[in-house]
């Protein structure tokens, strides 16, 4: 197999986006993430080196990967991460580095980070409520987030996306807060269905706050709406911008409405799993192969393996979504 792209699956999707985790670690305990306690974490000699991560990315660049985004858990906990995005930064073919991140910690790294090379920041605040925050991530830390999305802004970031997980009896009153939030502040808002991909493994159907919904309350409670498109390829998001020009609202019916047929990612966990869809229980082997001595080649080819053995709708089970055999901070978002 030769180093070249374009990385098409056998459903013609050509795969550009690259979501790599940095860690499996986190300074919150989400409820729809990570176990209050018990939680079990890869030692360190586990995890990809950032120069193990620079060479696989350096292959798949070369296979057509020109998008990354950096996840955990928490990506800002590992140890000098502004290195890593410098380091990703100048691969040739790589056009744009975006990170997710909980925000606790951007207050002190989003400068370093935007001089490292960062473009993008999506940073995760369910409710401007400081006890829901709290009950939610189990950590009292709502206003390091505040001061971490202002830090941004600051920093010179332009494209400050804000994502929200819509969950039934929990989101309807943080919906419109939220969006007024984000069109003082400039800033874009997605919500996004609750996926099964919680720690606690207590998902179930009807706690999803169905995207129709989400727009119903937003319409009635902070003014009319007008669609603008799907985001594209790059974005699963169904965009909306409100009539009176002031912002715009993201709503990705991930359960409800999947965008399967459009995805274009790959995941490659903090471990060194390939994966090719969040839902999907099969995984490649990088860290074996970077650690033996594989050559580029033999890389590229499990890139290309990974690929071809994508499914057309949700992992391995024929379109049916259920828990996956880790949790999200254990895959990576």
């Amino acid at each position: 197999m030769s180093i070249k792209g374009p990385l098409a699956d056998r459903f013609g999707r050509e795969h550009t986006d690259l979501r790599i985790s940095v860690t499996d670690r986190c300074n919150v305990r989400c409820r729809y993430c990570m176990p209050a306690e018990g939680a079990e974490f890869r030692p360190h000699s586990e995890i990809l080196t950032y120069e193990e991560i620079q060479r696989f990315v350096r292959v798949a660049a070369r296979l057509g990967i020109c998008h990354l985004r950096i996840t955990g858990g928490e990506p800002l906990v590992r140890k000098d991460i502004p290195r890593l995005v410098e380091m990703l930064a100048g691969i040739p073919g790589i056009t744009e580095i975006a990170m997710t991140t909980n925000g606790i910690l951007l207050d002190r790294f989003a400068g370093p980070l935007k001089a490292a090379g960062l473009d993008r920041l999506n940073i995760s605040v369910d409710t401007l409520d400081r006890d829901k925050f709290q009950k939610i991530t189990r950590h009292d830390e709502l206003p390091q987030v505040l001061q971490g999305i202002a830090a941004a802004r600051e920093a010179g970031f332009e494209n400050i996306k804000l994502n929200a997980l819509a969950i039934r009896e929990f989101t309807e009153d943080e919906i419109a807060p939220l969006a007024l939030f984000a069109r003082e502040h400039g800033l874009n808002l997605r919500f996004i269905e609750f996926m099964p991909i919680d720690g606690d493994r207590r998902w179930t159907s009807d706690r999803v706050l169905p995207g129709v919904e989400i727009l119903e309350i937003l319409q009635r409670e902070v003014g009319p709406l007008i669609f603008q498109q799907r985001g594209g390829s790059r974005s699963p998001a169904a965009e909306y911008r409100f009539r009176d020009g002031g912002g715009s609202i993201g709503v990705i019916h991930s359960v409800t409405k999947p965008f399967c047929e459009d995805c274009d990612r790959l995941r490659l966990t903090a471990d060194g799993r390939v994966r090719n869809c969040l839902f999907c229980d099969d995984h490649w082997d990088a860290r074996a192969l970077l650690r033996s001595g594989g050559s580029q080649r033999q890389l590229a080819q499990l890139i290309q393996l990974a690929v071809s053995a994508k499914s057309k709708t949700h992992g391995s089970r024929g379109g049916v979504l259920t828990q996956p055999d880790r949790a999200m901070h254990q895959i990576g978002g």
